[in-house]
């Protein structure tokens, strides 16, 4: 049995993309019982006991939920029970639902106090996060936890506006409204039991839903204290965390991010990336082998050897998304990350023609420096073809329901590869690789470019151009125009290099219209083997259509000379860039 949520957002700031395989869950939740939680505040939050034999105290999973009853994202065994709770302001819960805020952070102390002193259970707790469930855990460990001895998080965001709803400062708009429509919908539908049970309580929870959506779409541009109360805070625990995500999922910079944080607090942190709201490949058990050792091992002391696993386990994919789904993967392990000997190689964008790709330029990617004249491209910034631009989301919804999207992908190319989208952008494609590359790592994109509108929204995507000439989107970078700046102490750098820019989102800061300004533009963590033969490519292009459009415009993109316009690249141990482009 499986389970499937919507998830991602930004004007209507509820949250999570979540439409993804769940991992199955365990038939022994055919048993279960309806609870009411009373928080601090009189709250009164609806919650979900299940279980073999819930009677009997057992270590107990908890979840903390805004899809309604269902909950429990995945289960380790029936020597657990696990207990669902439905958010405030969320299918029963009373309350107004504050897209995971302060007042939802004080919800999960006072729902994990009470579930540890209750007769089912034997006061050792987990958590268990999938998506918005993981969201919320992330946003409230600046709290001491009760009784909490292990967590697993999949596919989360470590900073809401960064990670999900506002990346590089561009609305994920479209999406955004399934997600309100899905937590909106599912509190609708236990409207009539809610009413008969509080009557008072309806209009809590529908004020709650709809500012939720406006205030954080509308009135919260820029990374202030609305988003920070919703995102990491510090951490106040000592809790063993496997994460887990895909390396195509809707929000997969947080994961990445915790992992580093957890590890830098002492937490015994391991990262495992296998597949979130993308799918998992053909093959694979989606991780459940090893969320069942994690929790065995952690939260009842099963000497299992999960510990000593490596720290970072990635499944990457090998040519293309879709290859990837149906089994077509490599595995690459380490200690950390980024993985110890990560490289990144810069490769400058040059005008001489590659003869690949349909596009305004049909550019070169070269890493033998730039060329010494400065050049000028320029390309109109309209809406560009999603499935070609965002393979992120798409991934949620051809993937995340078990690839059924994908087979209807299959049959019409164009629809993932890059080929419509290049028409209108600009593109820059390496020689074929001589030997066989893996890229493992988040990249950056420096670039000078000028608009003929104050803001503009930098859409960049990194494909895999088969030797056939189809270039396959693997990751995306995208960035607001309004926010030029970079938060150095919070940046990665390496060899005194740029390569992972924390963006400044604090303040909005247009520019003059045709005025060229440096932009650093983060691209969420690539994952991909590049095969002997095959070719990288960097599309310039308007942004998705899923996003919150802006005005058309026309933007100039400065390559060549000291325009300081390069890709910085990441390479994992291993694989020579150099000699594969020589």
């Amino acid at each position: 049995m499986s389970r499937v949520r919507v998830s991602i957002s930004a004007a209507v700031a509820s949250l999570l993309v979540v439409v993804g395989a769940a991992l199955p869950v365990s038939s022994a939740h055919a048993a279960s019982q309806a609870l009411r939680i009373v928080t601090s505040d009189g709250t009164s939050l609806a919650a979900t006991l299940s279980g073999n034999d819930a009677t009997t105290p057992r270590p107990t999973i908890v979840e903390f939920t805004p899809y309604g009853e269902s909950g429990a994202s995945f289960t380790a065994g029936p020597a657990y029970n696990y207990l669902a709770v439905q958010v405030r302001g969320t299918g029963d819960s009373d309350g107004s639902f504050d897209v995971l805020g302060p007042k939802s952070q004080k919800d999960v102390v006072d729902a994990l106090a009470w579930a540890c002193s209750q007769p089912w259970s034997n006061g050792e707790l987990a958590l268990a996060g999938f998506s918005a469930s993981a969201i919320i855990v992330f946003n409230s460990l600046h709290q001491t936890l009760p009784c909490v001895k292990a967590a697993v998080l999949r596919s989360g965001t470590f900073e809401l506006y960064r990670d999900l709803l506002m990346p590089g400062g561009v609305p994920n708009s479209v999406p955004g409204l399934a997600v309100l429509a899905g937590i909106g919908g599912l509190a609708l539908a236990q409207g009539p039991q809610r009413l008969a049970r509080n009557p008072s309580s309806a209009l809590d929870v529908v004020t709650g839903l709809l500012s939720s959506g406006l205030g954080a779409g509308l009135l919260h541009p820029t990374l202030d204290t609305f988003w920070r109360e919703r995102g990491f805070r510090g951490n106040a625990n000592n809790i063993p965390t496997l994460l887990v995500d895909g390396v195509f999922d809707v929000e997969p910079r947080g994961d990445y991010q915790a992992f580093q944080q957890l590890r830098a607090d002492g937490v015994d942190t391991h990262l495992l990336v296998v597949g979130g709201h993308d799918g998992a490949p053909k093959g694979t058990d989606n991780g459940v082998a090893e969320i069942e050792k994690w929790f065995d091992h952690y939260v009842r002391g099963v000497d299992n050897g999960v510990e000593s696993h490596p720290a970072v386990q990635l499944l990457l994919a090998n040519g293309d998304r879709e290859d990837m789904l149906a089994g077509k993967y490599v595995t690459v392990d380490g200690d950390d990350w980024p993985l110890p000997g990560t490289t990144w190689s810069e490769l400058s964008l040059s005008r001489t023609k590659a003869g690949v790709a349909k596009s305004l330029n049909d550019g070169s990617l070269s890493i033998s420096g730039p060329d010494a004249a400065v050049s000028r491209q320029i390309y109109p910034a309209v809406t560009s073809v999603p499935t070609n631009t965002d393979p992120n989301t798409i991934a949620t919804t051809g993937g995340g329901f078990g690839g059924p999207l994908n087979n209807f992908f299959g049959f019409v190319p164009a629809l993932t590869e890059m080929d419509v989208s290049n028409l209108t952008g600009l593109t820059y494609t390496s020689k074929p690789l001589s030997q066989p590359v893996t890229a493992a790592g988040p990249a950056t994109l420096d670039v000078r470019l000028s608009s003929l509108t104050p803001t503009t929204s930098i859409w960049a995507v990194i494909s895999d151009v088969s030797p056939d000439g189809k270039a396959h989107p693997m990751a995306v970078g995208r960035l607001n125009t309004a926010f030029p700046d970079v938060i150095a102490s919070k940046s990665l750098h390496s060899g005194g290099e740029l390569v992972q820019p924390y963006g400044d989102y604090s303040t909005l800061k247009p520019a003059l219209p045709l005025v060229a300004r440096d932009y650093h533009v983060e691209f969420w963590p690539i994952g991909n083997r590049f095969e002997a033969g095959h070719r990288i490519q960097l599309s310039i292009v308007g942004q998705s259509a899923l996003s919150l459009p802006t005005l058309p415009s026309l933007n100039t993109v400065s390559i060549g000379g000291s325009s300081g316009t390069r890709l910085m690249f990441p390479t994992a141990p291993g694989s020579d860039l150099a000699a594969a482009l020589q």
